[in-house]
């Protein structure tokens, strides 16, 4: 009967549907997967739910006076369904528009985001195939989740994802680890999805296995909770932000008490000598010390000197969570978290040295052989423009702006027509109503989605597109030992199509569609996806079943690698046969390129550079936000189903605050509450532990966002409330996690929250039809 249920695979975990009558009725668990994540199951009630698309839209004012017409009603407007011959015509004459009056670089394919598990059916590659087909686009470069470390990490290691993809995996730690320190934590929540699918959850088993084994766990965070409780560890809290003077004040003590390795230093590593009189303050009379990181952390210095002790007796890995990269100054922990690891001498040694962000994701950790998958070609953006990821705000306000971003100095374009497809910039973004004034600068908004998201209703015309559960497809992750052959379900409702359907019909209108789809149907597009991996040299002791047979079985899933994966193994074992890709060939501690590249605010070696907003400089805000991610869906994916409502309280979303903070604002557990700041305002509920630390709130991000006529979120999306700032002129990454705000209870009587509600849709008058 179970092979008889088609199979379906997602972000957070691969699922058997069971369909009734041509609906999906229920989510059954894949039965490869010992500890399956509840989250997919949020997608049942939702396929049919209001907030579900089923026809093209076009916002009524653009309709009826055509691009740039009342752009500040985006989100305050009625939509009127089209057919998709005339939205087909209208989104093609706008492209032609566009490009024809502006300039291809006026075209922004925004599209950043988890959009499929699937190889083919991935928005934001068919976008950006498309839009190359039509004569080019602007894009963005990195990621939301860590673009600081993406930008630094090649100047220190040669290569960020190399080594984030071979992690040390938990099987090592269990053999040959002694001690896990993690900054920021190991939250198990997280590890329930990854990127391109999840065949088997292995973080809790993986953590698990570690602690039997005898490997003692240290969580240095504000929040006990980014720890499981089974681990038993010792909890640091530390004030936020406050990670690199930690790690400094550890770095001191290995140093000035002879615990280092300075052999290891001297044969792999370069410019430690450049970088030890800051440490030891010879350059600025300030030595950072157990002492000096005490007074900036809020740990107790002996606590400091008794970690580093320890850390140089044992088999030591440091962890440092990706969410330390989305910090004012996010370069900074993960490159001091090497140079605290390489003074250690363990990276490169079993159970021992550095990791980007255990159960960051579900892969970060596992034993796997690398999947080549091979994806949707894009081919050759005629346009070379781009922008941070995290700076999508400032290119819209200052069009022809200059900055610098990782030594270069670059110019904002002008954009005019914005189109996304996979991704929700009104959930990972930060200062929503600074976003949402720049959104109504460019012509046209083009979003491609199957529900109503902040993002679809503030769009002008929207194209409604399928899900998993409603097409073929293929998982092939890079990270996740399994090749599922996923099956369409069900059909979609209405008009609804796949992204591939939708932008194959309008570059058929364009008069590109052979240059589009290669001449190939989607059912030939995933058998070549799939021999092409076949194919491939790195694939070949994989020994993937031909197509047939997967098709028959459903899945498939290769075996793991004989010995476990030892992050820089090979490095340690021959520093010269291979050398990293940095100029030196060996880890920079020191790196002369990005000191000369002037930055103030990202010197040449790990430094401590006090946040805008912390809780060492508080004046008008005396608490600080951690917004995390949350453990009932994926950001903002599925907020809407049942799984996600589930997790809120009253229909808004749950705040943590400490009993000391909360005794002092009159709270008590239950209390709706309002957070606020200078950007915005945001509703929660309250809920009290000594879980975290005094100072700190957290609430999770992921809430859709539903602001009233001030902007105050009803909801609980605390992205109203974190900077809008850069990182560095380095990264430029986001910087969530560097936000100082005030708590109150809310008195009066508490506005609604509807943030799945439809925006009222208008039908078109049949005389306007073919107009």
């Amino acid at each position: 009967m179970t092979r008889n249920m088609p199979l379906t695979a997602t972000h957070w975990g691969v699922y058997r549907a069971k369909v009734q009558n041509g609906r999906v009725t229920g989510l059954q668990d894949f039965e490869q997967d010992t500890d399956p994540s509840q989250i997919g199951h949020g997608i049942v009630d939702a396929l049919n739910a209001p907030s579900r698309i089923t026809a093209p839209m076009v916002r009524e004012s653009w309709l009826s006076g055509g691009p740039g017409t009342r752009t500040d009603r985006r989100g305050h407007e009625a939509f009127v369904q089209v057919s998709w011959d005339e939205v087909t015509r209208l989104v093609a004459d706008e492209l032609a528009r566009v490009r024809d009056t502006h300039g291809s670089q006026a075209i922004y394919a925004g599209s950043y985001g988890w959009a499929s598990a699937g190889r083919f059916h991935h928005a934001p590659s068919q976008l950006k195939r498309f839009l190359t087909c039509a004569g080019g686009f602007t894009r963005s470069l990195y990621t939301y989740s860590f673009a600081a470390a993406e930008a630094m990490i090649p100047h220190v290691l040669g290569s960020y994802r190399e080594f984030m993809n071979t992690t040390t995996g938990w099987r090592s730690v269990a053999q040959d680890g002694e001690l896990v320190v993690a900054f920021g934590g190991i939250p198990v929540k997280n590890g329930q999805i990854d990127s391109g699918g999840v065949g088997v959850h292995i973080q809790t088993d993986g953590m698990s296995a570690a602690r039997e084994a005898g490997v003692r766990f240290v969580n240095i965070s504000p929040l006990a909770s980014d720890m499981p409780g089974t681990m038993d560890a010792e909890w640091l809290a530390a004030r936020p932000n406050t990670d690199v003077a930690i790690m400094l004040g550890l770095a001191h003590t290995l140093y000035c008490e002879s615990l280092h390795d300075p052999d290891f230093m001297d044969r792999y590593c370069t410019g430690f000598d450049r970088f030890l009189p800051y440490l030891i303050g010879e350059t600025d009379r300030v030595p950072k010390d157990a002492d000096w990181a005490a007074g900036i952390s809020g740990l107790p210095a002996e606590q400091i000197r008794a970690l580093a002790r320890r850390m140089a007796k044992h088999r030591t890995m440091i962890s440092v969570s990706w969410s330390l990269t989305r910090a004012d100054h996010g370069e900074q922990p993960f490159w001091m978290g090497i140079t605290l690891a390489a003074m250690l001498g363990q990276i490169g040694l079993p159970g021992g040295g550095v990791t980007f962000g255990y159960s960051a994701s579900n892969s970060i950790g596992g034993d796997y052989r690398q999947m080549p998958g091979a994806s949707v070609p894009q081919g050759q953006n005629p346009v070379n423009r781009y922008i941070p990821v995290a700076r999508i705000t400032d290119m819209l306000e200052n069009p022809g702006k200059r900055f610098d971003f990782n030594g270069q100095r670059l110019r904002y374009p002008d954009i005019r027509l914005i189109w996304w497809a996979g991704g929700n910039p009104y959930h990972h973004h930060q200062d929503l109503n600074r976003l949402n004034r720049a959104w109504a600068k460019p012509d046209t908004v083009i979003v491609n989605d199957w529900c109503w998201t902040a993002t679809a209703r503030r769009a002008d015309i929207v194209l409604p597109c399928s899900t998993h559960l409603e097409r073929d497809d293929l998982m092939m992750s890079l990270r996740d030992p399994y090749v599922v052959a996923m099956k369409q379900a069900t059909l979609p409702p209405g008009e609804a199509m796949n992204d591939h359907q939708i932008f194959r019909r309008i570059a058929a209108r364009m008069g590109f569609e052979a240059d589009f789809t290669s001449g190939m149907s989607e059912a030939e597009w995933l058998r070549w996806l799939y021999d092409k991996t076949r194919q491939t040299p790195a694939a070949q002791d994989l020994d993937l079943p031909d197509w047939q047979t997967l098709q028959d079985q459903g899945w498939f899933r290769t075996a793991p690698p004989k010995d476990a994966t030892v992050m820089m193994q090979p490095f340690r074992d021959d520093p010269d046969t291979h050398a990293l890709a940095t100029p030196s060939g060996r880890i920079e501690v020191f790196c002369k390129t990005v000191a000369d590249f002037g930055y103030a605010d990202c010197p040449g070696h790990p430094t401590w550079i006090e946040p805008r907003e912390w809780l060492g400089n508080v004046t008008t805000w005396p608490l600080h936000l951690m917004s995390n991610q949350p453990s009932k869906k994926l950001h903002s994916q599925l907020d809407q189903g049942a799984i996600s409502r589930g997790g809120k309280i009253d229909g808004r979303e749950p705040v943590l605050l400490n009993p000391t903070d909360a005794a002092a604002r009159g709270i008590g557990a239950g209390d709706l509450v309002r957070l606020f700041n200078d950007r915005g305002a945001c509703l929660g509920v309250a809920q009290v532990s000594d879980t975290i630390r005094p100072g700190v709130v957290q609430m999770s991000t992921g809430a859709w966002w539903d602001p009233d006529e001030t902007g105050m979120c009803r909801h609980g999306n605390p992205n109203v409330l974190t900077r809008d700032q850069g990182t560095s002129k380095l990264g430029q990454g986001p910087t969530a996690h560097s936000c100082l705000i005030e708590i109150e209870k809310f008195t009066g009587t508490p506005p609604p929250a509807r943030p799945f509600e439809p925006p009222e849709i208008r039908q078109r008058v049949s005389d306007q039809s073919s107009a």
